[in-house]
């Protein structure tokens, strides 16, 4: 089910992304997750309304820029050691969903490298204004 559906009004909105980013950071709760980096994938949608982020002169002041998906991310790995994917995931939908035009927002963090078994374990998280 899309988040569209969950919430009608992201129906008027456009979806902006980013997806799979890769990131190396100190990350769990374990003695030996503290000592050392692990390998955690970010995916973002932020959704923004359609009457504000469609483009009539093709610039890009108009929308919005998904280099402020990737620096909102980036500014939140450099803080450090977070204990739990959950803290993560808050800590970076609470500061996209200051930005101005952003309607609502998607967050998910996956460790990969955890259980030789399975793709990854992970969280999401999903907020609307």
């Amino acid at each position: 089910m899309t988040h569209a559906m969950l919430d009608p009004l992201l129906s008027t909105c456009r979806r902006v992304f980013l997806r799979n980013y890769e990131v190396w950071i100190n990350i769990g709760v374990h003695e030996f997750e503290k000592k050392a980096e692990q390998r955690v994938l970010i995916n973002v949608d932020l959704y923004v309304p359609l009457d504000i982020s469609t483009p009539k002169a093709d610039e890009l002041d108009e929308v919005l820029d998904y280099d402020f998906i990737r620096r909102t991310v980036g500014e939140r790995i450099k803080r450090g050691h977070v204990q739990l994917q959950e803290t993560l995931c808050d800590d970076i939908l609470a500061r996209l969903m200051e930005h101005p035009k952003v309607q609502a927002a998607r967050v998910s963090t996956a460790k990969p490298d955890v259980y030789p078994d399975c793709d990854a374990v992970g969280v999401e998280v999903f907020r609307s204004k």
